[in-house]
Parts: structure tokens; sequence; C-alpha cells
């Protein structure tokens, strides 16, 4: 199904109850604003799947697993791993223990891009955008901020230098889409659509109307 602007245009919804700095993995999903069709070249790939790449080394309580590019978006699963070694990267737990917020079951049944997350409303965040985070451990909405500023940077070096496309007024949309992997099945699953994502392009909701049946 294409994408709508007046159907898809959903409000920031964040879990208040949820500590987006625990310990867990997450689906992201970033778009560029409006949807513009913007990383088609290789260059341009190549230099957003490098500051994926860098995110470990920015952050240390930071892993990465299955990544996709996509002409308007990216797909990424963002593993933030707590201070406890016996904490479980999937789970988001201690082996063998009981899940440490039963609150996070609250997402159970929520289709992944049902609620954009606005980094604005995250506490943790306060900071110059690009700066050194202010505590040892990051929240999600920092991590995706960083990853957009560095990112939004070196595209505007590439329109200067190297006649990438411009864009208007900002990089990416302000928003980003998570949904917090709740056990292996979800990694798995979660870990299938993205890698599978490439391959469902003409079908992809956020693609433009402009390039259905195109």
């Amino acid at each position: 199904m294409p994408y709508d602007p007046q159907k898809h245009h959903r409000h920031s919804i964040r879990l208040k109850e949820y500590d987006y700095t625990q310990a867990g993995a997450y689906f992201v999903t970033i778009c560029t604003q409006k949807h513009v069709l913007l990383f088609d070249p290789l260059p341009v790939r190549e230099m957003i799947q490098r500051w994926w790449e860098k995110l470990p080394e920015k952050f240390y309580n930071v892993e990465t697993d299955v990544f996709v590019i996509m002409p308007n978006h990216i797909h990424g699963i963002v593993v933030l791993v707590g201070v406890d070694p016996r904490v479980d990267p999937v789970m988001g737990r201690t082996h063998g223990s009981a899940p440490t917020d039963p609150r996070v079951d609250l997402v159970v049944g929520r289709t992944h891009g049902s609620a954009p997350t606005d980094p604005r409303t995250d506490p943790v965040v306060g900071r110059t955008h690009g700066s050194a985070p202010t505590s040892n451990v990051v929240s999600l909405a920092e991590v995706v901020q960083w990853f957009k500023t560095m990112t939004t940077n070196e595209y505007i070096r590439g329109v200067k230098h190297m006649g990438w496309t411009p864009f208007t007024g900002k990089l990416w949309q302000r928003n980003y889409y998570e949904h917090i992997i709740r056990n292996e099945v979800d990694f798995n699953q979660s870990r299938a659509y993205i890698l599978d994502n490439p391959h469902r392009w003409l079908e992809d909701e956020l693609r433009p109307p402009a390039q259905a049946g195109g």
C-alpha cells in the first residue's frame, strides 16, 4: 500500500512508563523529510552505512544488528546493553529472572511503525546535537539523534561538493518509529522483515504515491 500522508501522519506516542535507557533491543525506522527519495546513489548509501557502523564506537552501551537502507528510509536494530552483565540484550532482563519491567508488555500486539517517537520528549535528551553524552548510559533517542545529526552534516557536504540531490528543510523527519523487541522470536521476525524489505519496495507503505506503479 503506498504512503498516504493523511492516513500515516500519526501523533508521537511515548510509553511514559518505559525507560528507554534500559537494556533491550529496538527495531527502529527513520524516514527522510516528506519521504523524499534521496538514498539511491551508492555514495549516499555508503555514507549512511558508515555512520550506522560508528554507533557502537560512539556509545559504549550500544550494539547494532541488521540494517537496511531504502530509497527514503532506513530500518535497523539497536541494542542497548545494560550495566548488569547478566542482562540479556534480546530479552531486556537478567537470565533466568522475571522481566525487570512488566510494563514492557504494554507494547504486545503493536505493529511496527504505529508509534512514532519524538526524541525531543525524551528526558535524557537535553544537550547539543552531536555532542558527547552527559552520562554513560544513553537513551535510544540520543542514539537516533546523533545518527541523524552526523548523516545530515555529511549529506550537506555531499550536496556542496559532490552534487548530491539537495533537500528542503531537514534531511530526516522529526520523529522516528520504534518497536520494542520482546523476545527471541520477535527479534528474528524483526531481522527477517528488515532483510526482506528491499524485495518489497513496490508494496512498501513508505514509498511515495508518485512512485506507485512505476
